[in-house]
């Protein structure tokens, strides 16, 4: 229970956790930052990593000069596009053996592999903005065995996209006065807007299984 506390209360405040590593070591707070990004979309087991708040709080901190914005950008852009062909090749090994062992939630690859056929290849795209959808689409896309080549591109569009535009309006936006006052709170709402589309989908799930067993 500690080690979980622990772990929680250290994602609880971005701001201070970065700034405190930030300010031990350099180098090792890009190396801690791109390792986080790349574990969250690299593993299928590791959705629930704050990966849209803590671009968003990094973006904030590069506006004060904590961090080089310039040398940022391109480790995180790495991160991102390395984690997701670390899935994506999970997925095409050893895919059907974590599925059929019950070693993801079968609910969320239920909802990732609907969400890729729906979208198609631009899934790999999309899924960047979508927590846990991100982390377990690379790896149905991997099961499925999406060309390589037309998932590194695609990969490549939305690591690139994803990163950038949290980084950015951190760096523009995570200054602001009321921002600053309010900055874990502004933090929860990006966690929960990112959640706001599966958690309607959800809704939209279980209406639909009511309707179906009322009938």
């Amino acid at each position: 229970m500690d080690l979980i506390r622990g772990f929680f209360s250290l994602f609880s405040d971005l701001h201070g956790t970065l700034t405190a590593v930030a300010t031990h070591s350099a180098a090792m707070s890009y190396l801690f930052i791109a390792g986080i990004i790349f574990v969250e979309t690299g593993f299928v087991f590791m959705p629930f990593l704050p990966g849209d708040s803590l671009l968003f709080a990094t973006g904030a901190l590069s506006a004060t000069g904590t961090f080089e914005i310039t040398l940022l950008l391109p480790i995180l852009w790495a991160a991102a596009v390395l984690g997701d062909t670390v899935n994506y090749s999970i997925g095409r090994t050893l895919g059907k053996h974590i599925v059929r062992k019950g070693m993801i939630k079968k609910e969320h690859y239920d909802k990732a592999q609907a969400f890729s056929h729906r979208h198609g290849n631009y899934a790999v795209v999309l899924a960047r903005f979508f927590p846990i959808l991100r982390t377990i689409v690379p790896f149905v896309a991997g099961m499925s065995n999406m060309p390589y080549a037309s998932f590194f591109f695609y990969n490549v569009i939305g690591g690139i996209t994803w990163v950038t535009l949290f980084v950015i309006c951190g760096f523009f936006f995570g200054n602001i006065p009321f921002v600053q006052a309010h900055f874990e709170i502004i933090v929860l709402s990006i966690i929960l807007i990112s959640f706001a589309p599966l958690m309607y989908q959800a809704v939209q799930a279980t209406r639909q299984s009511r309707k179906s067993s009322s009938k």
